[in-house]
């Protein structure tokens, strides 16, 4: 083994490391986005808030989760701070929002 692999190995394992990390705090942001979507159809569909929130919470630990009504529609917040492994990255927080049009009522009733 010659010196100059001997220094560039760690610098190389440094490097796929930090590539493997940015590949997970990825997937955490798909996770989030998904989990928004569908707490906010839960909603719109008429589910109680609170089994909606329990079940963010059961599914992301950590999540600060915020729901609001915007005209017609129900739109949910997501924020969690972002974990690189076992490290929390406090300073980086991942942040999803989704809407889904809300229930309505038919027209002249239900039909029949």
């Amino acid at each position: 083994m010659t010196a100059e692999f001997a220094v560039v190995l760690p610098a190389v394992v440094f490097v796929l490391a930090l590539c493997v990390g940015a590949v997970n705090v990825v997937a955490q942001q798909v996770q989030l986005t998904s989990l928004a979507s569908s707490a906010a159809r839960m909603l719109a569909r008429g589910d109680d808030s609170a089994t909606m929130h329990a079940r963010v919470v059961g599914a992301a630990a950590g999540t600060v989760v915020t729901d609001a009504p915007d005209g017609d529609f129900v739109c949910v917040s997501l924020a969690r701070p972002a974990r690189f492994g076992p490290v929390d990255l406090g300073t980086l927080v991942l942040n999803a929002r989704a809407c889904a049009l809300g229930a309505q009522p038919l027209p002249g009733g239900a039909p029949e």
